[in-house]
């Protein structure tokens, strides 16, 4: 006798439960002497854990850009919170809700003080990058991943650029 056993990724397993979420910030723009960043940011009373799965970033103009991602850090700007974020099950109703947002500041100045420089990344011009993390990234209450871009090969450039974000959201278990 045959016994059947089935696997699924975990993402889509947390899709399945309606803690998948998926959204992106638009419309960053850097360059000039100027920096953008995006980061999904847990709010301190969230209540989650958040595990980043996967993150993109295009660049939208020819000129060249390097994403410093940080992990903790405290951005320089005025976010803002990108509205471009939807459940990956969108066969709930309601549809869940996320609790971890999705911040975006165009133009700054300066660098991300505080947190860790996880890593760097350097683009070429008019494309993709795309990182899958399969949610071996996690941050509790109050943590967050920024994205931080800039155009240090072509300063008087002007670049345009996304970043989207794939993340799922556990109750914390004290």
């Amino acid at each position: 006798m045959f016994s059947k056993e089935v696997s699924i990724p975990v993402p889509l397993f947390k899709s399945l439960e309606g803690k998948y979420f998926v959204g992106y910030a638009d419309n960053l723009t850097f360059g000039n002497g100027a920096n953008a960043w995006a980061g999904l940011i847990n709010p301190i009373d969230s209540g989650v854990n958040m595990y980043v799965n996967v993150w993109t970033i295009t660049g939208l103009r020819a000129a060249p850009y390097r994403a410093q991602v940080w992990f903790n850090t405290n951005p320089s700007g005025v976010p803002i919170e990108s509205d471009l974020v939807i459940p990956s099950n969108n066969a709930i109703f309601p549809p869940p809700r996320p609790k971890v947002k999705i911040l975006l500041a165009s133009s700054v100045s300066g660098s991300p003080s505080l947190g860790i420089k996880a890593f760097v990344r350097r683009s070429i011009t008019e494309s993709t990058m795309v990182f899958e993390e399969d949610g071996k990234y996690i941050f509790p209450p109050g943590g967050n991943l920024i994205v931080f871009l800039s155009t240090p090969e072509a300063p008087e450039e002007l670049q345009e650029g996304r970043v989207a974000f794939g993340w799922w959201e556990d109750n914390v278990i004290i």
